[in-house]
């Protein structure tokens, strides 16, 4: 690797998902507080924008999720175009992003060093919009794949970047809010919408499923839902009323999550919660494998009917929160601070180079 430094950064972040956010809050900061300049461009997806709002974050939009293939595809364009533009006029350093379909052509086009970071295996554009275009591809050390000398692992998953306890602690007012006791159980369900590129040919659970689930799970403490889409008017009871960005703090008290989404998932268990994930994707992505194996963490499981079983078991045990706390301590002490991973990255970006 080469040597060398930037000593004053102009990078360029594209934020593509709500989680990507919560990924890079703290690199921001870290960022400003040693004088380097970031500048956000924002695609308008879920919470995307509610959370760069909470954060106090200044930011370009540049283009709203699609509907549908086509919607998708002249989205991507409206995207690119937007972005461009950007360049021209902050002439940046570095782009960066989270999956990196949106930068990592632009910064050829503009020869500019992108810097992707990815937690995913199983997106069919990857191989088109971002291999062969990054410069660097930043993936956990459990990732499936071997992308060649542009590839650098990490010990570590995305997720704590921002759950780090380093920079997470979690706050019990939550509670309060949704008047919920300190000891009180209660469940977390997350749906998503499924609508996005690297979803195509995949699904999670029914309405039928949810509805069971629901129905079953209610009977072991309060049920809340997060849903990326529109919920049916039957579950609006059950939707979490409480703003984004604080959804982690609910999140580390819950008794249990469940869901079809891969990041909440993820998230409950680096927090200490018992985690059930299940949709088509099971069985495809090495953070998962880890989570599941190694640390006992996560359950992904394919068949929903199982999922739920398994579900229904961690809330009857008593002791399951506690083991989940101390098997949460296992995994810190395994993994790096991943913020500080970023910033050194974005930062001296030439010593990462071959």
């Amino acid at each position: 690797m080469r040597e060398g430094v930037y000593l004053r950064v102009r990078i360029l972040l594209g934020f593509g998902h709500p989680a990507d956010v919560h990924f890079f809050k703290n690199v921001i900061w870290e960022l400003k507080r040693k004088g380097h300049e970031v500048l956000i461009a924002a695609r308008d997806k879920d919470v995307t924008l509610a959370l760069l709002n909470a954060y106090g974050f200044s930011y370009w939009k540049v283009s709203k999720q699609g509907k549908g293939i086509l919607g998708l595809f002249w989205e991507y364009i409206e995207h690119e175009y937007a972005l461009y533009q950007l360049v021209r006029r902050f002439q940046p350093d570095i782009l960066t992003e989270v999956g990196g379909e949106f930068i990592a052509p632009l910064g050829r086009v503009v020869a500019r060093p992108a810097v992707v970071f990815t937690d995913s295996e199983p997106v069919p554009t990857d191989k088109v919009l971002v291999h062969p275009f990054a410069s660097v591809i930043c993936t956990p050390r459990c990732f499936r794949k071997n992308l060649g000398s542009k590839h650098v692992r990490y010990d570590g998953y995305q997720e704590l970047a921002y759950l780090h306890p380093n920079y997470f602690a979690p706050d019990h007012d939550v509670l309060q809010g949704l008047d919920l006791g300190l000891d009180e159980k209660f469940i977390i369900l997350r749906f998503v919408a499924w609508k996005a590129f690297h979803d195509w040919r995949q699904k999670g659970l029914s309405l039928e499923m949810k509805r069971r689930i629901v129905k079953e799970l209610e009977r072991y403490g309060r049920v809340f839902i997060t849903s990326e889409a529109e919920l049916p008017p039957e579950f609006e009871p059950y939707r979490v009323t409480l703003p984004p960005h604080k959804i982690h703090h609910l999140l580390y008290y819950a008794s249990l999550f469940m869901g079809d989404g891969a990041t909440m998932a993820t998230e409950a268990g680096i927090l200490g919660t018992p985690s059930v994930r299940s949709s088509t994707l099971v069985g495809t992505m090495g953070n998962f494998d880890e989570l599941m194996y190694k640390y006992e963490l996560v359950y992904s499981i394919w068949d929903p009917e199982e999922a739920l079983q398994k579900a229904i078991a961690l809330l009857r045990d008593e002791q399951a929160k506690l083991n989940w706390q101390d098997k949460r301590a296992r995994l810190l002490q395994d993994k790096i601070d991943v913020t500080e991973f970023v910033v050194d990255i974005l930062e001296n970006y030439p010593r990462y180079i071959d």
